[in-house]
């Protein structure tokens, strides 16, 4: 069992900035998840973070995880996450 911590940053809004009014973020256990969905989240922390610099105001999320080695963290566009991590996050207002 595994439980990820996903963070969505950037956009239009500057999710999760340093001024930002809203976070957000969402946690979900890898056992709830497709063995499809858990072999790319496995291949995303090996590729390591994923990011398109091309595309002005997107998303990206932080995906953390423990491991043996401590805490690994990623971050990819919002075009390599996969669907079930990224509908597990949740804006709130801070």
């Amino acid at each position: 069992m595994s439980i990820l911590q996903v963070e969505k940053l950037g956009g239009l809004a500057s999710f999760g900035g340093m001024r930002s009014h809203i976070r957000s973020v969402g946690r979900i256990d890898t056992a709830t998840l497709s063995p499809d969905d858990q072999k790319a989240i496995d291949e995303l922390f090996r590729s390591g973070s994923i990011l398109d610099s091309n595309v002005a105001d997107s998303f990206r999320f932080r995906v953390s995880r423990l491991s043996v080695n401590g805490t690994e963290n990623i971050e990819v566009s919002e075009a390599c996450i996969p669907a079930a991590l990224a509908s597990c996050v949740k804006d709130e207002f801070v």
